[in-house]
């Protein structure tokens, strides 16, 4: 019964909330705003008055010089540059958190046995490479969590609930594919928690995921995409 319940009408139900949570979200998300005028940069500083330009080779080194003195000063203000070390944790783990799922030989057979269509399937070996570094990331976030002051003093109780929920489905994927347990508890815990993670997403912070993208464009901040075309 539970079996049933977990690869059948629970499914559908996943499928569905997520569905559903998004489209409501975005409903909400266009309530919430207003649409406004982009706003008119700042006029520039009127140029001062150039000075005369090397010719040939040093002109050129010049240029380039001038050029990356701009960009690095820019780039040394970035995430990148004053916390590198989180900022490739972080990236990683986004990355694989949607590669590995996606790209897994099992879950595209189930979508070729049901609806006769699936992506390109990555070899084992490397969805299974991925699948790890996403529960170590996982690990690292919640060593931080715990012992990083700065990030323990925003910390409650339910960021520890979603980064397990996170992370779950990609544990027992991990130890299903190795057969660590009794295999078939061990698929249907792991189902259990791809449809947890699924209804999740629309009504916890796992949404910056998808409304990552919406915000940044829609939204003028010293973060977007662009000038953004509404406020709240």
């Amino acid at each position: 019964m539970v079996e049933w319940l977990i690869r059948g009408p629970m499914v559908w139900v996943a499928f569905l909330v997520f569905a559903g949570g998004l489209v409501w979200q975005g409903l909400l998300f266009f309530r919430s705003s207003r649409e406004r005028p982009a706003p008119e940069p700042p006029p520039l500083p009127p140029e001062p008055k150039p000075a005369a330009k090397s010719k040939g080779l040093q002109g050129m080194v010049d240029r380039f010089s001038a050029w990356f003195d701009r960009h690095w000063a820019r780039m040394r203000r970035t995430v990148l540059f004053t916390h590198p070390l989180m900022t490739t944790i972080t990236i990683v783990f986004h990355t694989f958190l949607f590669a590995a799922p996606l790209f897994a030989e099992a879950h595209n057979e189930l979508w070729r046995r049901a609806w006769g269509v699936g992506l390109p399937s990555l070899p084992f070996a490397a969805v299974d490479m991925m699948t790890l570094v996403v529960v170590l990331c996982g690990a690292v976030f919640l060593y931080r969590r715990f012992f990083v002051r700065r990030v323990r003093a925003i910390t409650t109780p339910w960021d520890i609930v979603i980064l397990a929920i996170t992370v779950a489905p990609f544990l027992t994927g991990f130890l299903a594919a190795h057969h660590v347990g009794d295999y078939g508890t061990v698929v249907l815990v792991h189902i259990a928690c791809g449809e947890l993670m699924l209804m999740a997403i629309p009504f916890t912070k796992l949404g910056h995921m998808l409304f990552f993208f919406l915000y940044r464009l829609l939204l003028p901040s010293e973060y977007s995409f662009g000038r953004g075309s509404r406020a709240w």
